[in-house]
């Protein structure tokens, strides 16, 4: 390990010989998720974005589009909690490598897809891969930073979601000009190819790499050791904590997921918008988002660098962004389109910043051993979670063609999901495994 250039001569911390500045290659790692979850969103919101398209072209009903995403979100709820096992055994590096590679492969099949069928079987394959993205990233902060810097690491890769959603309405409609929307999906498949190929090059654990300083790995490793063996999913099931983090995931992920694949659709109709204008929007709605995902996670590592406990910096962070949900429950009332960004953005932002914070938690309350594991649990539960919000959507835009009573449902779900987190976990006090 290089201890020469870069290595930090600040002042040490009460005596440790510790400093924030002793290294920053860490941040480069951060760097890396952040383009991964940027690539991530962009296959998954292209479906979203193509919706009237598509719909256009195939004759797809709303309950035939929630079809779709119902198989993606079974795939996904199918693979959450495998590659949460996959990365606790094998590591981020390989964890990442292998979820990248079925994601991409996916994805460019949706090209070849001709209707409902064929859309759901590339979808329930990218389901599978894009499953790894967030448990291989939280396993990868959880073993490059020290408690105290986890949410804003997690916030700022986070972010990447949000990217990828403002550049997919951006992109993907010039594509759709440019050649045709089958093209659309091969040329984004390049992303995660180069992706892959950096991932590689770059990524090790901070104990093997080469660019880690002495100063810098004695910072991340700053926290009491804890428990380096395996924990079988059986024995996390009955555990408490567990369950604050998956029903709050179960809570809040139906939400995501509805705008995610719904909003493209909304925005269409509301405003009567087309392919060629509704991209700025949408992309403005994003954009906004991506401040609440790094606000979310800067605030509450702020709090507990202030001296506030974990417990307070998370939970107050989220009653923050759950009250700013709620203006969405009269979005569909607004008549002007930017106006209707500003409410949906501040929405999608909270929601952002609220789940950055529930994503650290297990990195909180859990060994690092078990961290994979429990977040691939949250995940499939949020998943079960999106697959009956797809159905309800569906069902409920066919029948009353109105998006009021899902605006309700958003609007009122993350106060639900800091409720039951509370209750579950009143003092996020370490998980007895």
């Amino acid at each position: 390990m290089n201890a020469g250039a870069g290595e930090y001569t600040g002042e040490e911390i009460e005596g440790t010989g510790i400093h924030p500045t002793a290294g920053r290659y860490r941040w480069v790692v951060v760097a890396l998720l952040f383009a991964a979850t940027a690539i991530n969103y962009v296959d998954r919101q292209m479906i979203g974005v193509l919706k009237p398209t598509l719909e256009a072209e195939f004759h797809w009903t709303e309950s035939d589009f929630a079809e779709i995403v119902f198989w993606f979100q079974l795939a996904y709820a199918i693979g959450y909690l495998s590659f949460g096992k996959v990365v606790d055994v094998l590591g981020a590096r390989i964890g990442y490598a292998v979820a990248l590679v079925i994601w991409t492969v996916s994805h460019m099949a949706h090209g070849f897809a001709s209707g409902v069928t064929s859309f759901a079987m590339a979808r329930f394959g990218l389901g599978i891969g894009e499953s790894g993205n967030f448990p291989a990233g939280i396993r990868a902060v959880t073993d490059w930073f020290p408690q105290k810097e986890r949410a804003f690491a997690i916030g700022l890769f986070n972010a990447g979601a949000n990217v990828g959603a403002i550049l997919t309405p951006l992109i993907v409609p010039l594509l759709v000009l440019w050649f045709d929307w089958r093209m659309a999906f091969f040329v984004t498949g390049i992303f995660g190819i180069l992706w892959l190929g950096a991932w590689w090059a770059m990524y090790r654990h901070p104990t093997e790499h080469p660019r880690v300083t002495r100063g810098e790995l004695a910072w991340i490793q700053q926290d009491p050791a804890d428990p380096v063996e395996k924990i079988g999913w059986a024995r996390l099931l009955t555990v408490r904590e567990t369950w604050a983090f998956a029903l709050g995931k179960f809570l809040i992920d139906p939400i995501w997921w509805f705008f995610l694949f719904w909003l493209p659709g909304y925005l269409f109709e509301r405003y009567d918008l087309d392919l060629k204008t509704f991209g700025l929007p949408l992309a403005g709605i994003y954009l906004i988002s991506d401040l609440g995902s790094v606000g979310g996670g800067w605030l509450s590592s702020k709090l507990i660098k202030a001296g506030k406990t974990p417990n307070f910096a998370r939970k107050i962070t989220m009653l923050i962004c759950a009250v700013c949900v709620l203006p969405i429950w009269f979005a569909q009332s607004i008549d002007s389109v930017w106006s209707a960004v500003l409410v949906i953005g501040l929405a999608t932002a909270a929601h952002q910043a609220f789940s950055a914070n529930l994503y650290t938690l297990p990195s909180d309350v859990f060994p690092r051993g078990a961290v994979g594991s429990v977040v691939g649990i949250g995940g499939t539960v949020g998943a079960f979670g999106g697959m009956g919000m797809a159905l309800f959507a569906g069902y409920i835009l066919d029948t009353t063609h109105s998006y009021e009573v899902l605006f309700a449902i958003c609007a009122s779900a993350y106060l639900v999901a800091l409720a039951v987190v509370h209750l579950l976990s009143p003092k996020l006090a370490p998980a007895k495994v």
